[in-house]
């Protein structure tokens, strides 16, 4: 990914929220964070992604993505999954969607930011940037195939 930034945070409240969103939002790349939630061992990792951001990688990236592997399928098993129920933290609130591990992050009622897993952050960067890439608007293309017409054939040349 572009900039890569990493924060952890004890627990979301207020300020490290404030403070995390800030960093994605200014700079308006993803920002890696590791939560240390209280009664948990494990850290979590995700990717907190400023809302603009994702619709653009999502606007590019042509099909969704697939969670795979056989890790991934053990643990989906051995869990059950979380309650779908708002969680607010200060003037944050967090909506934890049941399918797909997504997180909404919002902000007076304006979704701004969402929490992906690692892995779909970074699938989902690189296949926008592989097709947007591999894209010619109308006008583009229209002088590229000019371009290409006045060019001699390789018979010639």
């Amino acid at each position: 990914m572009g900039i890569q930034i990493d924060v952890v945070a004890s627990y979301p409240i207020d300020d490290e929220v404030e403070r995390v969103l800030g960093l994605a939002e200014a700079v308006g790349e993803p920002v890696t964070v590791t939560f240390m939630w209280e009664g948990r061992e494990e850290a979590e990792r995700a990717v907190l992604v400023p809302a603009a951001t994702l619709a653009l990688w999502e606007h590019w990236a042509p099909t969704a993505y697939a969670r795979g592997g056989v890790a991934d399928e053990n643990r989906a098993v051995a869990e059950e999954p979380e309650l779908a129920h708002p969680a607010e933290f200060g003037a944050f609130t967090l909506f934890r969607r049941r399918a797909g591990g997504r997180t909404a992050v919002a902000r007076k009622g304006v979704v701004v930011a969402e929490l992906l897993d690692p892995d779909e952050a970074h699938w989902l960067q690189e296949t926008a940037r592989n097709v947007r890439q591999g894209f010619m608007d109308p006008k583009q293309k229209a002088a590229f195939e000019e371009f290409l017409a006045r060019q001699a054939s390789l018979d010639e040349q």
